[in-house]
Parts: structure tokens; sequence; C-alpha cells
């Protein structure tokens, strides 16, 4: 189905980009007005996915019917997220798949919910931007984004429209980084192991920008980077196609620039 001329979107920014990249959240509402959307951003919280994932259904179901609540009146739900995304489209049928009188509410809203570029390339037909980056960077494949919403060939699509940019594939960019919200805090060593493996990929790979479309997925490989002494840099995708790259990068110290 076409999406409707300047469609309202709903921008479901995130708890992690509210909280520690408000930058990424810009980038996506520019990236989303300059494809012709109307952007609202509503009061929100959590998707839920923490507390999906630990088994508490009962408060992830109290989370869903707030987001489903003040994404009321909106033609789409867009996340720069394949995470929150996939919480969204996937798992709130389910967890209202027993509710009469909201199961086919939640179906709704999770038709309506896209992953960020997902969005601009499938939806709104976004085949390049107007964004200059004249550095190599490589992608990291998140696991929701990849599995959940099927984002691959969109971001690499847009980033090679990009001036200057240079892009190179690491080995296994579609291998988990290791983060996976609170598996990261349950496993810690089995997570570390895995990150060790992403880095040494990412390192491999001759790339000076490190990629990806979920901040959690880019705040734990920035750790990782910053603790073996790389200096490769870590940005959302959508900061480099919103040609909005001042801020410095993920991990690095307020106030030191790129």
């Amino acid at each position: 189905m076409s999406a409707p001329e300047s469609p309202r979107v709903g921008l479901f920014a995130t708890c992690l980009v509210d909280l520690f990249r408000p930058s990424v959240g810009f980038a996506a509402a520019k990236l989303l007005e300059d494809a012709g959307c109307e952007v609202v951003v509503p009061l929100q919280t959590c998707c839920g996915q923490p507390a999906y994932n630990s088994g508490d259904r009962a408060d992830a179901r109290d989370l869903a019917l707030n987001v489903m609540q003040a994404f009321t009146g909106v033609d789409y739900v867009v996340a720069p997220s394949g995470s929150c995304a996939g919480m969204i489209k996937h798992h709130y049928p389910e967890l209202f798949a027993e509710d009469p009188g909201l199961s086919a509410r939640a179906r709704a809203f999770a038709e309506k919910t896209h992953e960020l570029v997902s969005f601009l390339t499938d939806v709104m037909k976004v085949d390049r931007v107007k964004a200059k980056f004249p550095r190599r960077v490589t992608y990291h494949d998140s696991c929701s984004g990849l599995r959940e919403m099927g984002v691959r060939n969109q971001p690499r699509a847009l980033l090679d429209t990009v001036e200057g940019l240079e892009r190179v594939e690491m080995k296994d960019s579609d291998i988990c980084c290791g983060f996976g919200g609170t598996f990261a805090v349950k496993y810690g060593e089995i997570s570390d192991a895995i990150v060790t493996e992403k880095t040494k990929n990412v390192g491999s790979a001759g790339a000076s920008v490190l990629l990806a479309g979920d901040l959690g997925c880019l705040m734990n490989m920035a750790g990782k980077l910053s603790r073996e002494g790389s200096a490769i840099e870590i940005r959302h995708v959508a900061e480099v196609l919103a040609n909005m790259t001042s801020e410095p990068p993920i991990g690095a110290p307020r106030g030191k620039t790129a």
C-alpha cells in the first residue's frame, strides 16, 4: 500500500536515544521531514521490551498500552531502532492475542510500525540523501533489525548515495554484537566474548567509522572498542544520512570533537 501524501508520522524516539543520544532523534526527524512527512513526537514511555524479555508480561502489557495510546492518530509509527520496532511489530500482537478487546488494536498498531531506514526506502521511496561524509565506513546488521524487520539492503543503498563515503563490508556483519538488551547484563562473560569477536571483525574491515541502526548495539561496541584502545568512531546511521555528524562519536567524552 502506498503512503498517503504528507503522512503524519509518530517518531518513537526510544529510551536509549532519549537518555544517551538525542542527536539520533533529531536526525531521524530531519530524514522524515525531508521525505515529506509531518513528524510528531508524543510523550512516550519504554516500548516494554526489557520487561517482555525478562518474562514480565504484566508490565510489558501496561507499557504497550501506554505506547498505543500515545501514538493514536498517526499514520505510521517509526523508530530509529530495529529492536524497538521489532518489539512493537511482532510482540505487541502476542501480548494481546488472548484479549478480544485489544487483539485487533495491537495488530493494527503493529502494521503501521516501521524501522526508520526501511520506512524511508520501502514506504516513502527515498532513494538518495543529500549528505556528505568523506570517510571509510562499515555497517553492522543489528539482530532485531535484520531478522525481525528485514533491514539489510536499505541502509547500504542510502549510504552509497552519501557524497565522499566509502563503504566496506566487515566479516560476519550479520552476527550478534553481544548486547541483546538484558542479555548483556545477565550473561556478561558470554556477551564480552561475542563483542570481542565482533570488534576484531570491525578492526579487520579497515574502516575508520562503524555504523549501525540500533543504539544499544552501538553503545556496546563503542565500549569494547574504547577499552581496546581503538580509534574507530561509532555513529548511528541516521546521523550520517541526515548530514548531522557534528556531535562527538558515540562513547566519546563530551566536548571531544570527531
